[in-house]
């Protein structure tokens, strides 16, 4: 037998600092612990694994925000290069972890009313987590592949956890079909950077072509290469589902409606803000050679993704139905931010400050309207919140600033972070675009405003006494 060179490994296991990954490692602990816990514990106290989740979940982001010293591995490469870290992906570790802890409070709520497993749905819950954290700081493709579909087949069980309603299940298989469609999309184009990159035959080749670095130094050798490009937009194809941007969008309101509210709010945040720190990532760092085309793909996506998502809101009632559709809008705004990206660096700071904002209005609405739905969540309307501010005036104001912010009124913060993608795009030169967006934000009062009417005024027109003898 060939003797085993162990060289090799002592280098890989040499960069494994297992530290820096230490709130995925807990997230992924705490999992296992609630299965443990569901041997463990009697039927009677179940409730228990919940809320255990739910504390586990707020003593880690206590500890992320305020780390050990000498503990930052800010700027380094670990586990043979496989992952980055940096501030960038510790600002969406933090939003990851918040979003979860917000989904595990609506979910407890909501399972409350079902007769369905729990702890799987938490498990789940925090395992997707993990793997959106791993995802944001992945610098290979092959880790970026394996954490973005872990998180896919996460959303795939939960978006039909609710398996007695029809909704659900339709919702999962649609979410499924086209995920897979996605999926594909995403790995072929993986294959042929991955191919071409690695070709000896052609200036510039390396051995490690699904290294970010590698490939974006091979692709500025090769900016002109047609296979390379078809791999970069097919990697873009992938990506834009998971964001939902045009016209990869086509799933966003059956899935958002038939989904559990809370699954449709960590589809609305966590995994929108997964896939754009993906995006902002491969635009920024790995395809700039490619900007001749990239750019005005990018263009064409943004325009289209606002025009189609505030368009197709405006005549929508059900509710989930309109925070799917005007997510759409949001990608659009958020497309813009990573566009002016390309030549203005601090835009991707204002595309995460975004993020924040849309992930704590949104998580506002999507509370509300856990709070109140019943068994079957699928088929709020607006027309269900006539008079929420009188009958519930803390619901009614929670919903109101939550719209307001979404809406980018002054001076909630969703005006600051529209203020700051509209800056960036200026700076970057992108008027044509900023005008189409500043369209998006006035076509988006009307109904983000219309239901923000039906739950705070009441209109009742006062018809005189004299006159209703008269008709009398």
């Amino acid at each position: 037998m060939p003797e085993i060179d162990l060289v090799v490994f002592k280098e890989a296991a040499a960069s494994n600092a297992w530290a820096a990954i230490f709130p995925e490692l807990t997230l992924g602990l705490l999992a296992l612990g609630l299965l443990a816990l569901e041997l463990i514990l009697p039927k009677s106290r179940y409730d228990l694994i919940p809320r255990i989740a739910l504390l586990g979940q707020v003593v880690l982001l206590v500890l992320m925000l305020f780390p050990a010293p000498g503990g930052s591995f800010t700027g380094e490469e670990t586990f043979g290069g496989m992952l980055y870290h940096s501030g960038y992906g510790d600002a969406f570790r933090v939003l990851f972890l918040l979003t979860s802890i917000m989904v595990t409070w609506m979910g407890i709520n909501s399972l409350e009313r079902q007769t369905l497993p729990r702890v799987e749905f938490f498990h789940i819950v925090l395992v997707a987590t993990a793997a959106m954290m791993l995802l944001v700081q992945s610098n290979h493709f092959a880790m970026l592949f394996v954490a973005l579909e872990t998180v896919t087949v996460c959303f795939y069980v939960l978006v039909s956890y609710f398996r007695h309603t029809v909704h659900s299940l339709e919702a999962g298989l649609k979410y499924l079909i086209l995920g897979a469609l996605s999926s594909a999309m995403l790995t072929f184009g993986i294959v042929l950077l991955y191919g071409t990159a690695g070709n000896p035959q052609l200036p510039g080749s390396t051995q490690e072509p699904m290294n970010f670095l590698n490939l974006r130094l091979f692709l500025e050798v090769n900016p002109g290469n047609v296979v390379a490009i078809i791999g970069m937009l097919l990697v873009l194809c992938g990506v834009a589902f998971k964001i939902g941007a045009f016209p990869f969008q086509i799933w966003i309101p059956d899935v958002y409606q038939g989904a559990p509210t809370p699954v449709t709010a960590f589809l609305a945040v966590g995994s929108k803000a997964a896939g754009f720190a993906v995006l902002a990532r491969l635009v920024t760092s790995v395809f700039p050679p490619l900007n001749d085309v990239l750019v005005p793909v990018l263009t064409a996506a943004t325009a289209a993704t606002i025009l189609f998502g505030n368009i197709a809101a405006l005549t929508q009632r059900n509710t989930k139905r309109l925070m799917g559709l005007s997510g759409v809008s949001h990608a659009g705004y958020l497309l813009l931010g990573v566009l002016a990206a390309v030549s203005v660096d601090w835009a991707v700071g204002a595309v995460v400050f975004y993020l924040y904002v849309y992930m704590i209005a949104s998580m506002a609405v999507f509370g509300v309207l856990n709070h109140l739905a019943d068994t079957e969540d699928a088929g709020l309307e607006t027309d269900d919140f006539a008079d929420l501010g009188e009958k519930h005036p803390m619901l009614g104001a929670v919903l109101s600033i939550g719209l307001g912010s979404l809406a980018g009124i002054p001076p909630l913060a969703g005006f600051i972070g529209k203020v700051l993608i509209f800056v960036a795009a200026f700076k970057a030169g992108l008027y044509g675009l900023l005008g189409v967006a500043i369209v998006g934000v006035i076509l988006s009062i009307y109904y983000y405003f219309g239901w923000m009417k039906l739950a705070m005024f009441r209109f009742t027109r006062v018809v005189p006494e004299d006159v209703q003898v008269k008709a009398l």
